[in-house]
């Protein structure tokens, strides 16, 4: 089974260095790129990665919808569409009700009822856009109802950008499948284990639901990989990984996992005790916490000569739709072409 590949881009990684780093991921051989919304705006980091490159897709995952206006996240799609010849993906996400009321300022009270909207008002302005449609939607969250021919762009040449949301709970992977494209599944859920238990079997249950095929719906999975050139290079990229679930599992939304590794009962369990050092600022002691057997469960590690065949075993049947890392190195540029080349073979 031939793999769709992306590339992630650090967090933190300054606007201005953007374009290279994408103009880098399109040279290794990636089909598209995954931006985040945190540190810095997800939007302008995608537009940046579109205009820096030709080929590769620019996704954002996941962008944080409630604080933005369904109208301004559209006209900002529209325009990145047109501006790439349809390059452009939508990832979205709710984030936490704390982000959510106290980062954001923003309405945390419906979470699921509210995002359907926010898909279905989505794609109510993307008709409008598409086919001058007079615009008519109305929710209990949003209402669009006006949009003249004045400020309407109108079509181009490269179509309805698709939408993903990010789920991690039943009732979210269940609208994904209803309104969505496809399904971005968090870093903390990506375990083989998981994806069989839990993930599929709700997959399943909404396409049902929803009387959709399986090929109507996209799964994305985050891998979370550990590689390098030398086995001394993957224990260190191990213990990059250590210190990154150290703090996702501080946070009880992605405990799911947990729970199916027995580690989290109700609010014991390790998630708890994350939490607890999170508050404390003990972030040494919470790295100690994650053992190897559970680094095993999330983390493909392996040199760069063995990644792409692990990777393929780990989630055969499972997805075609993975990430991969790209190197803090250029020296290890080459290395990273073969696993690319070898994971889009059949």
């Amino acid at each position: 089974m031939p793999f769709r590949v992306y590339a992630g881009i650090d967090l933190r990684l300054p606007p201005a260095q953007v374009a290279a780093v994408a103009q880098r991921i399109e040279s290794l051989g990636f089909d598209g790129m995954n931006v985040p919304d945190g540190v810095h705006n997800g939007l302008l980091t995608a537009q940046s990665a579109l205009i820096a490159t030709q080929h590769v897709k620019v996704a954002t995952s996941v962008l944080v919808a409630f604080p933005r206006s369904p109208m301004v996240v559209a006209q900002a799609c529209w325009d990145m569409q047109a501006l790439s010849g349809g390059r452009f993906e939508l990832g979205l996400g709710t984030q936490i009700k704390q982000n959510i009321q106290q980062r954001y300022s923003a309405v945390w009270e419906k979470p699921l009822t509210q995002m359907r909207e926010y898909i279905l008002a989505l794609r109510a302005i993307f008709n409008s856009f598409e086919t001058g449609a007079r615009l008519q939607f109305e929710g209990e969250f949003y209402q669009f109802t006006r949009l003249q021919d004045f400020f309407n762009s109108g079509p181009f040449q490269g179509g309805v950008p698709p939408i993903y949301l990010g789920a991690v709970g039943e009732k979210m992977v269940a609208l994904s499948v209803e309104v969505a494209d496809g399904l971005m599944a968090h870093p903390t859920n990506t375990s083989p284990e998981y994806i069989e238990q839990i993930l599929k079997p709700r997959l399943q249950n909404g396409l049902e639901k929803a009387g959709k095929a399986e090929d109507k719906i996209s799964l994305m999975l985050a891998s979370q990989v550990a590689v390098g050139l030398t086995d001394e290079a993957v224990a260190a990229a191990r213990e990059k990984q250590r210190e990154l679930l150290a703090f996702l599992y501080s946070t009880p939304a992605y405990w799911p996992s947990l729970e199916l590794f027995g580690l989290q009962q109700g609010k014991e369990g390790l998630g708890a005790q994350l939490l607890t050092l999170t508050r404390e600022n003990r972030w040494d002691d919470m790295i100690k916490l994650i053992d190897d057997d559970l680094l095993d469960k999330v983390v493909i590690s392996g040199r760069y000569d063995e990644i792409a065949g692990k990777l393929k075993q780990h989630y055969a049947n499972l997805s075609n739709w993975i990430t991969f890392p790209v190197p803090d190195n250029p020296d290890e540029d080459e290395a990273t072409k073969g696993v690319l080349s070898e994971l889009k073979q059949a």
